[in-house]
């Protein structure tokens, strides 16, 4: 890596670190109640919504009234999305006069941004109206996020209560994480954006003069161009910070209105991160020994850093296809080096390989470049963190509990090894929790192989890749990895857009989402129904270097016994071809 690149690093890391314990010392007080300035500012906004909504903040809800409540409240928001979009033709706040979107492409998209994935095959600034995208897309963006810390929420409180049947209230939960905590965060972010040029219109577009008219194969001489126009730094800001993902307009971060300058990447990764770090924090604050937080934090980062060293020295090492050839790609004072192609030279190598890391841990799924572009170990890196199950970090809410899921696992592993009851945070972990976590780790990598074996094997699926190759095979694998874990990016080489990868893709990000957050909270309802077991010389520390080398193991080790025969046939394969093996 070059000196800059370190810096560039070293900076994102430094910043995001100090954000960690004050963002999330806040989150927790907001889900125990007592953030007192934020509601003397923002608490008649909270009681509003529950005279609005006829809701008793004092009523709970058990585990399974509360899984009912989320995924009714989530399969509301997705008909609602799908009904935007086909009736968007007839809607105000179109003034491009867009048609209705196809029912395949429309219920992908619903799913998608319902289940926090965010995968689109479309692109927004020819398919959505501005009526869609504001009133559909951002909003689902505060839900689904909302949705993940809710759940978050209620589980933990499973290792914090006694012999409790309830976990707490679903629209309480959710309210306060829109209230307090995204919609604030949000327009900071969307006025900052702003200032930065991100366009917020509702415009359709803006129009330009050529520097040189160009004359069309029909004889007809043009001189000015056209710039699709919308309220795209409201959305950008939220999709950013609830590891949302995709893109007011197609090529998402990489085009200039939704990023235009090296500081607004900056604070768009940033923000990206954030709450998936912060809410590292806001467990351990809420479980009352912050060190479990940290804990599971440095397991996090302890997985990620080689996977972002792995991604940006393979792009800076440069494409093996202009080896020998008389082409200078090492990095200087005049250029960024490395493999550029796909990326922009505004942003360079490393701010390329480093959001790919970045949005693809968090299970963000926003791009500022093209992945399909990469070089094969390049693109294994951001995968192959898809494929871990989104708990590197990963989405709001969703990716902490997830990781807490293998948390379980690494202490039921280690008290099968030392013959003793697992126990963690207090509570014992029993046949029941193990079952359920099962569930939620199995899942997953179960949706995206049977996909991608079903796109390998039909007619259909093979139509999609542009290349019978190494590399057409990672494009489908890529694909339902990202869909499969809730992420939404891609590489932009398979053509998804087709009713078979709209409706299998839309399949796998429901069951994604929803299969799982039943399990989560049935393992809450039992550890809240349990009684609490004192510690002893015998109970296994989990937050010492140990037990986080252990959780890192876990994950890492599960993901390699899953994917690494997909990714030979994949990026390996790829990679060694490529390097004549």
């Amino acid at each position: 890596m070059t000196a800059s690149t370190l810096a560039s690093l070293a900076l994102y890391a430094a910043v995001l670190g100090a954000l960690v314990k004050p963002l999330g010392g806040y989150i927790a007080r907001v889900y125990r109640g007592d953030a007192r300035l934020a509601a003397r500012l923002l608490g008649p906004l909270e009681r509003l919504v529950y005279r609005a909504l006829r809701i008793d903040p004092h009523e709970e809800m058990t585990w399974k009234t509360y899984a009912l409540a989320a995924v009714t409240f989530n399969v509301a928001g997705l008909l609602t999305v799908y009904l935007l979009q086909r009736v968007q033709s007839a809607l105000p706040l179109n003034p491009a006069g867009l048609a209705a979107v196809s029912p395949h492409v429309a219920f992908n998209t619903a799913v998608s941004f319902a289940s926090n994935t965010n995968w689109q095959s479309y692109s927004g600034e020819t398919t959505l109206a501005h009526a869609t995208q504001v009133l559909g897309l951002t909003v689902q963006n505060f839900a689904s996020a909302a949705t993940g810390m809710a759940v978050l929420a209620a589980f933990v409180r499973g290792f914090t209560r006694t012999c409790s049947a309830t976990l707490g209230s679903f629209w309480v939960d959710l309210t306060r994480g829109v209230v307090f905590v995204l919609l604030p965060l949000a327009l900071v972010s969307a006025l900052f954006l702003v200032s930065q040029g991100v366009v917020q219109s509702f415009e359709p577009r803006a129009t330009g003069a050529l520097v040189d008219a160009v004359t069309t194969p029909g004889g007809e001489t043009v001189t000015e161009q056209h710039f699709a126009l919308g309220p795209a730094a409201s959305q950008v800001a939220i999709k950013q910070l609830g590891t949302n993902g995709g893109g007011f307009f197609g090529v998402s971060s990489a085009h200039p209105f939704e990023n235009p300058t090296p500081l607004s990447g900056f604070v768009e990764m940033l923000s990206l991160m954030m709450i998936p770090a912060a809410l590292c924090y806001t467990f351990g604050a809420l479980v009352g020994d912050t060190r479990q937080g940290w804990a599971v934090l440095a397991a996090m980062v302890v997985v990620f850093l080689p996977l972002v060293w792995l991604c940006v020295s393979q792009e800076q090492a440069g494409s093996p296809a202009l080896a020998g050839l008389a082409i200078d790609d090492e990095a200087s004072a005049m250029q960024p080096g490395g493999n550029m192609e796909g990326k922009e030279l505004r942003f360079g190598v490393a701010g390329s390989a480093l959001w790919a890391a970045a949005t693809t841990a968090t299970s963000n799924g926003s791009v500022n470049a093209m992945l399909d572009s990469f070089t094969p170990l390049g693109g294994l890196a951001p995968m192959w963190l898809m494929q871990l199950g989104e708990v590197v970090f990963g989405g709001v809410g969703s990716g902490l509990y997830g990781m807490l899921i293998f948390a379980l696992v690494a202490v039921f592993v280690t008290g099968l090894m030392v013959g003793r009851t697992p126990e963690y945070l207090g509570k014992k972990i029993e046949a029941y929790e193990m079952k359920m976590a099962a569930i939620v780790v199995l899942v997953p990598p179960a949706l995206v192989l049977v996909s991608t074996a079903i796109a390998c094997v039909t007619d259909a699926g093979r139509r999609g890749v542009t290349v019978a190759s190494a590399h057409g095979f990672s494009e489908i694998l890529y694909a339902f990895s990202s869909q499969g874990n809730n992420n939404g990016s891609s590489f932009a080489g398979l053509a998804a857009d087709t009713p078979f990868y709209t409706a299998l893709g839309a399949v796998c990000m429901f069951g994604a989402r929803y299969w799982l957050i039943v399990p989560v909270l049935a393992i809450a309802g039992a550890l809240a129904a349990k009684r609490a077991v004192p510690r002893s010389s015998g109970t296994l520390p989990t937050h010492d270097p140990l037990f986080v080398v252990m959780l890192a193991g876990v994950v890492v080790i599960v993901g390699a016994l899953t994917f690494i025969p997909a990714l030979a046939l994949g990026p390996i394969l790829e990679h060694l071809t490529a390097h004549g093996s």
